[in-house]
C-alpha cells in the first residue's frame, strides 16, 4: 500500500493481500475497505453544520463532516462477471 501524502484523499483504500507461488486456490485480487471521515478530523469543531432532524435519521447523523456516502467497489466487478 502506497502511503504517498501527495496523493488526494479517498475514503476508498485498497490493497492486494499476499499470495504465494505455493498456494493452491487462485489469487483473491484487490480488496476494498473504506475509512470514515471521523478518522480524519482530530476533534469536533464548534458550530458544525447540521442536517435537518428528518435529514440526519436518514443520514444516520446530526453533521454533515461525519456522514460518508458508501458505494459497493465489488458491484461493477459481479455485473462483468455475469
Amino acid at each position: 500500500m502506497d502511503n504517498n501524502p501527495k496523493k488526494m484523499f479517498t475514503p476508498v483504500k485498497t490493497y492486494q493481500p499476499f499470495h504465494s507461488i505455493y498456494d493452491p486456490c487462485r489469487p483473491i485480487g484487490v480488496k476494498y475497505y473504506s475509512t470514515p471521515p471521523q478518522l480524519y478530523m482530530g476533534f469536533q469543531p464548534p458550530n458544525l453544520q447540521q442536517f435537518s432532524p428528518k435529514e440526519a435519521l436518514k443520514k444516520g447523523t446530526l453533521w454533515p463532516a461525519f456522514w460518508d456516502y458508501y458505494e459497493n467497489p465489488y458491484k461493477d466487478k459481479k455485473r462483468d462477471e455475469e
